[in-house]
C-alpha cells in the first residue's frame, strides 16, 4: 500500500510506492475553481538558484518554492484587470517573477488583453500588471512568452480572434506578437506576424498554440498548428520585421484536436525551444508536438529538428519509446541550458487496455537523436471525460534540476502534482 506523509499547512504529502521519483501534491484552498481548478499547469525555475520556483494552474493559483520543490506555499492571484486561467511563469536573469495570464476586466469584453503580472521574488507582493494593447472586443488567447537572457527582453506571442467560438465565416484568428524591454511595464503595439488565418472555433482550422524561442544571438523564432499543419515563422531583428509567410513544416496528422478516450478534450499543440548551452547543440532548434500520424487509437510524441536557424528541419522522431499501439499526448518539453539536454513529460498507457495514464519522462541528451523513457508518476488515474482537464502538461529544467508538472484525476477530482527529479538520478536509473 501506499505510503503518505502528511505534513501540515501548506506542505503537500510525498508519496514513494511505485516511482523512483518522489511525487508531491501542490494544493491551494484560495483557488477560484470557475471551470476545473488546478490544471493548465506551468512551472518555472530561477535561472540564478534551482531551488527557487514557482507555479500556476488554472484560474488563479499560485505557488511558489524556495526549497527546491519539496515544500510550497500558495495564494490567489489577483488583478484590477481580472485573472481568467492560462498562467503562464517566467524568470528573468534578475531573479524576477512573471505570471502571465488571461483577464476578464469588468470595464472592457472577456478575455480582450493577456495580462502580465509581476513581483521582485516569489514571495513577493505583485504589481496589478501590464498587457500589450487591446483591440476592441477581440478575444486574446492561449500565450506562450520567451525571454532573451542576454538583455531581459520578454516576447509573448498568442491567437487573436475576430470573435472567441463564432462560426460567422468572416470572423478569423490570426497569431500576434508583442515585445517588453523594461521588465513587462510596457509592451510593443501587438503585431501580426501569421499570413494565413484560421477560423474561430478553437479547434484543428484554428491558428493556435504560438511558442516562441530565443536563439543564442537574440533571433527570435515561432512556431504554432492550425489549416496548414506545424509552420513556422522567424525574425532576426528583434521583432520589427518576419517571414513574408509562415514556412509550412510538417503535417499535423489527425489535426491538433485529437479524441483521446477519457479526456474531456485533448490537444496535440506545437512547443518550440532552442539550445543556448555552450555544448555541441548550441543553436539547434527543437519542435516537439503529439499527432496520430500512426492511427487515431496510437497517438505519439514527435521531436523535429532545425540546425540551420529554422531553414530546414529533420523528419519527425518519435520520442516515446514503446512498441504499443496505446495513447502518449499532452506533451510538454524543455532545455536545461546548462547542457542542451532535452526533457518531455506526457501521458503515456503503453501499460494498459483501457483509460488508465501514467506520467512519463523521455530525456534526449544527443540533441533529440535517441530518447530514453521513465514513468514518473507514482500511480496511474482514470480521467473522466466529463471534466475538462485542461490542454497541456508543463516542465522546467535548470542546473540538472528537473521538475515535471501535471494534473491527476481521481474519482473525478483533479489535483495537482510535480516530480522530484535530479539528472544524476536519471542517469542512474538509465544505466549510464
Amino acid at each position: 500500500m501506499k505510503q503518505l506523509l502528511f505534513l501540515l499547512g501548506f506542505i503537500p504529502f510525498l508519496s514513494f510506492a511505485q516511482s523512483q521519483f518522489p511525487n508531491v501534491q501542490l494544493k491551494n484552498t484560495g483557488v477560484t475553481n470557475v471551470i476545473s481548478g488546478l490544471c493548465e499547469p506551468a512551472i518555472a525555475i530561477d535561472p540564478k538558484n534551482s531551488s527557487i520556483m514557482a507555479a500556476g494552474s488554472i484560474m488563479n493559483a499560485y505557488y511558489y518554492s524556495t526549497d527546491a520543490g519539496i515544500t510550497w506555499k500558495s495564494s490567489s492571484m489577483s488583478s484590477k484587470y481580472g485573472v481568467w486561467g492560462d498562467p503562464v511563469l517566467l524568470f528573468d536573469t534578475t531573479g524576477r517573477i512573471y505570471y502571465f495570464h488571461l483577464s476578464n476586466y469588468k470595464k472592457a469584453s472577456w478575455i480582450d488583453r493577456i495580462v502580465c503580472q509581476s513581483a521582485e521574488s516569489v514571495s513577493g507582493k505583485f504589481n496589478q500588471g501590464s498587457f500589450p494593447k487591446p483591440n476592441g472586443t477581440k478575444a486574446q488567447d492561449k500565450h506562450w512568452v520567451a525571454l532573451d537572457p542576454q538583455t531581459n527582453d520578454i516576447f509573448m506571442t498568442w491567437t487573436q480572434f475576430d470573435a472567441y467560438d463564432s462560426r460567422e465565416p468572416r470572423d478569423s484568428s490570426r497569431i500576434m506578437f508583442s515585445k517588453s524591454s523594461d521588465q513587462g511595464k510596457t509592451w510593443s503595439d501587438p503585431l501580426r506576424i501569421s499570413k494565413f488565418a484560421g477560423d474561430c472555433q478553437d479547434g484543428d482550422y484554428t491558428v493556435e498554440g504560438a511558442v516562441p524561442a530565443v536563439g543564442p544571438n537574440g533571433e527570435i523564432y515561432v512556431t504554432w498548428t492550425g489549416p496548414k499543419g506545424l509552420v513556422f515563422q522567424r525574425s532576426l531583428d528583434r521583432g520589427r520585421t518576419w517571414l513574408p509567410e509562415e514556412q509550412i513544416l510538417h503535417v499535423h496528422h489527425g489535426g491538433w484536436e485529437m479524441t483521446i478516450p477519457g479526456m474531456y478534450r485533448a490537444n496535440g499543440l506545437p512547443i518550440l525551444q532552442c539550445d543556448l548551452s555552450h555544448g555541441p547543440n548550441r543553436g539547434n532548434l527543437y519542435l516537439n508536438w503529439c499527432d496520430q500520424k500512426n492511427g487515431y487509437n496510437n497517438t505519439d510524441v514527435w521531436l523535429s529538428v532545425s540546425e540551420d536557424d529554422g531553414k530546414s528541419w529533420s523528419d519527425p522522431r518519435k520520442v516515446n519509446q514503446d512498441t504499443t499501439k496505446t495513447h502518449q499526448f499532452f506533451t510538454w518539453m524543455c532545455v536545461d541550458q546548462s547542457n542542451g539536454n532535452l526533457y518531455f513529460v506526457y501521458y503515456d498507457r503503453r501499460h494498459y487496455k483501457d483509460n488508465q495514464t501514467d506520467v512519463y519522462l523521455s530525456v534526449s541528451r544527443d540533441g533529440g537523436m535517441t530518447f530514453t523513457d521513465h514513468r514518473i508518476s507514482d500511480e496511474s488515474f482514470i480521467p473522466d471525460q466529463e471534466v475538462f482537464f485542461g490542454d497541456y502538461l508543463n516542465i522546467a529544467a535548470v542546473n540538472g534540476t528537473i521538475r515535471p508538472i501535471w494534473p491527476r484525476m481521481d474519482y473525478g477530482k483533479i489535483t495537482l502534482w510535480i516530480a522530484l527529479i535530479q539528472e544524476e538520478e536519471l542517469l542512474k536509473s538509465s544505466g549510464k
